[in-house]
C-alpha cells in the first residue's frame, strides 16, 4: 500500500491534541484544589497569630477552588466530545488499523470523573 492511500498522522495529531487537553484539565483540577486548601491554610495561620488573616474567608477559597475544579472537568469533558466528533468525520483511510479509538476517550472519561469525585470531596470536607 503506497503512503499516500494510508495516512494515519490526522488523527495521531487529533489524539495529541485531547491528550494536550486532558493534560490542561488536570493542571486546572490541581489549581483548584490547591485553591481550594489554601483557604485552610491561612485560616490556620490566622489562628496561631493576631494578623489580619483572621478575617478571611476560607469558604471563599473552598468555592473558588471547586470552580477550578469542575472547569478542570468541563475541559476534559468537552475535548473528548470534540475529539470523538473530529474522528467520526476522518476517511477510514486516516484511520489506523489495528488501532483502537477509544482508549484516549476512556482516558478521559476517568480523568473527568475522578475530578467529579475531587469535587464531590471538596464540598463535603
Amino acid at each position: 500500500m503506497p503512503l499516500s492511500d494510508f495516512d494515519p498522522r490526522v488523527f495521531f495529531a487529533a489524539e495529541r491534541t485531547l491528550l494536550a487537553w486532558i493534560r490542561t484539565g488536570i493542571a486546572i483540577l490541581a489549581l483548584g484544589f490547591v485553591v481550594a486548601r489554601f483557604g485552610l491554610f491561612v485560616q490556620l495561620l490566622g489562628t496561631q497569630s493576631d494578623a489580619a488573616l483572621a478575617n478571611t474567608h476560607p469558604k471563599l477559597s473552598a468555592g473558588l477552588g471547586i470552580t477550578f475544579v469542575l472547569a478542570g472537568v468541563l475541559a476534559i469533558l468537552l475535548a473528548a466530545v470534540q475529539h470523538r466528533r473530529f474522528i467520526a468525520t476522518l476517511s477510514a483511510s486516516d484511520l489506523p488499523p489495528a488501532y483502537s479509538r477509544t482508549y484516549a476517550i476512556i482516558v478521559a472519561l476517568m480523568v473527568a470523573g475522578l475530578g467529579i469525585a475531587l469535587a464531590c470531596y471538596l464540598v463535603i470536607t
